[in-house]
């Protein structure tokens, strides 16, 4: 049975889980607490990066989240989370990648304020400026749509749809992007998004780990 490494507050690992679970593809849990085990010699041997998410499927290891849905996809096609068309397969590539290289990045800067490890005023700013323009871009490309493909659920949902909705936490308000809000509610009313989403015990819980992972990289 597929291996899935993962912390229920690592967003990076959640958006495996989510696609697991939306192709329902059988899984193996193992949790890594992030207080360390991740530094283990036996988890280095799966991961020399000593960082989640990793699978294990019959013998062979991927690591880094994009690789691994992109796995997912190809090994286990049914129910499909890429569409075919030209057009649609451009903006789910699109939404995956401005989510992993403009959204994200800003989100760390805004935690380190979170665990109380920057204050700098203009970082933030900016931060809350990158957010902004995001968010606008997407509200434009979501449209009326139900999803940013079209009708059906796709690998931009799995990758945007399990950071967005955390964005309240940093301050972030939806009121400028009701389009958006209301695609963020229709995603966390799927189970996937429900068996997912960490509760607010299970984050501030993790702090101290959140803080010191944030050190170590910095």
């Amino acid at each position: 049975m597929l291996k899935f490494y993962y912390n229920p507050i690592s967003v990076n690992a959640r958006r495996v889980w989510v696609a697991l679970l939306e192709k329902q593809i059988p899984f193996e849990p193992c949790l890594l607490n992030l207080d360390g085990d991740q530094f283990q010699d036996s988890f280095t041997a799966v991961n020399p990066l000593q960082r989640v998410p990793v699978i294990v499927d019959e013998g062979w290891r991927v690591v880094e989240s994009l690789a691994i849905l992109d796995y997912l996809e190809a090994k286990y096609p049914s129910p499909s989370l890429m569409p075919s068309e030209a057009q649609a397969i451009a903006t789910v590539r699109m939404v995956e990648m401005i989510t992993l290289n403009e959204l994200q990045p800003a989100t760390m800067l805004l935690t380190r304020q979170l665990v109380e490890l920057d204050t700098n005023t203009q970082k933030l700013d900016s931060a809350q400026e990158r957010v902004g323009t995001v968010l606008q871009f997407y509200e434009q490309l979501l449209g009326d749509k139900t999803y940013f493909a079209g009708e059906d659920l796709t690998l931009a949902e799995v990758v945007a749809g399990t950071l967005i909705p955390s964005l309240p936490m940093f301050g972030v308000a939806f009121d400028p992007y009701p389009r958006l809000l209301a695609w963020a509610e229709r995603l966390e009313a799927r189970d996937s998004w429900q068996k997912t989403t960490p509760s607010m015990e299970t984050v501030l819980a993790a702090i101290p780990n959140i803080k010191a992972i944030i050190e170590r990289r910095t």
